[in-house]
C-alpha cells in the first residue's frame, strides 16, 4: 500500500497531498488549544512555556511518526 502523504525535505517533513495537509492542520490546530489551555490555568510566563513545549515536542514526535511512515521512500542511488 502506498501511502505518499509527505515528502522528506531536509529533517522537515512537508505534506503533498489532501490527507497530509488534514493531519498538519491538525496538529497545529491542537497545538493552538494546548497553548491557550495551558496559558488561562498558568500564572506566569515560564510555566506556560514550560508546559506547551513539553506538548509540543510530542505533538511534532506523533506527527514526524505518522510522516515518517507515509512518506515517499526515495531509492539510494549506487555510485
Amino acid at each position: 500500500m502506498k501511502l505518499n502523504w509527505f515528502i522528506r525535505k531536509g529533517i522537515f517533513y512537508i505534506p503533498t497531498s489532501i490527507i497530509g495537509w488534514v493531519i498538519f492542520g491538525i496538529c497545529i490546530l491542537s497545538l493552538i488549544y494546548i497553548f491557550m489551555r495551558i496559558d488561562s490555568q498558568s500564572h506566569s510566563v515560564s510555566d506556560t512555556l514550560i508546559n506547551f513545549i513539553f506538548n509540543a515536542l510530542i505533538i511534532g514526535l506523533c506527527y514526524t511518526m505518522v510522516a515518517w511512515f507515509s512518506a515517499k521512500k526515495e531509492l539510494m542511488e549506487e555510485e
